[in-house]
């Protein structure tokens, strides 16, 4: 699987606007200790992990397939020095030198950028601690949203297919759903974010790992 990097240039991007509240409101309902073992397991140029840093977070890691996201991250937050470092998230085994299981995994807008999608989130169950918890986010596409793009002429526009990098999975909630179970992880919550009800950029999962594989 031949990787085509991703261009990092700043360290957030558009959907961290509307991704990041669902996110630290499903952190907060779910008490998460500020002591957690926090891994961002496709952290691109590091924006999260400064922002749980700022909510007092310190025992975050994050790892990405982009070189030039962790220049971009390095960069931008010298204190993730040691923190942050390329990695390919196929690749189950962990630097030795950070934690190897973690209390919670943040995966954001990743999962439709791989073609195994199976294959990270084996090697996510394997880096969560028992009755750990998953939050993972990536674009949502439901029936009245799919029906509403056809309608308005947008597919091309939508799945984009000259996109160097681009999405190459389109998930359903009940897809993901599917997906999750299969390795080992039960949904506990469903968010949709950005735009109205149905229509929504993006849909937020918070799942827990109920079985090792």
């Amino acid at each position: 699987m031949k990787f085509s990097e991703y261009k990092w240039g700043k360290p957030e991007t558009d959907a961290h606007q509307y991704i990041f509240p669902v996110i630290f409101s499903l952190i907060e309902g779910y008490k998460v200790p500020k002591n957690a073992l926090i891994l961002d397991a496709g952290c691109g140029g590091g924006n999260l992990l400064s922002v749980l840093y700022g909510y007092g977070f310190e025992n975050i890691y994050g790892f990405d397939i982009s070189k030039s996201g962790i220049e971009t991250a390095l960069k931008c937050f010298p204190f993730l020095k040691g923190k942050v470092f390329v990695h390919d998230g196929y690749d189950k085994d962990l630097p030795l030198d950070i934690p190897q299981q973690f209390d919670v995994v943040i995966s954001l807008e990743v999962i439709e950028h791989l073609f195994s999608p199976d294959t990270y989130l084996r090697n996510v169950n394997k880096w969560l601690k028992e009755e750990g918890f998953l939050i993972i986010s990536t674009p949502y596409h439901g029936f009245l949203k799919n029906v509403v793009i056809a309608l308005l002429g947008k597919f091309d526009t939508h799945f984009n297919p000259l996109f160097e990098g681009g999405h190459i999975k389109f998930f359903s909630m009940a897809t993901l759903a599917k997906l999750l179970s299969k390795n080992g992880f039960d949904i506990l919550k469903f968010k949709g974010a950005g735009r109205v009800p149905y229509l929504w950029k993006s849909m937020v999962i918070v799942a827990q790992k109920t079985r090792c594989l």
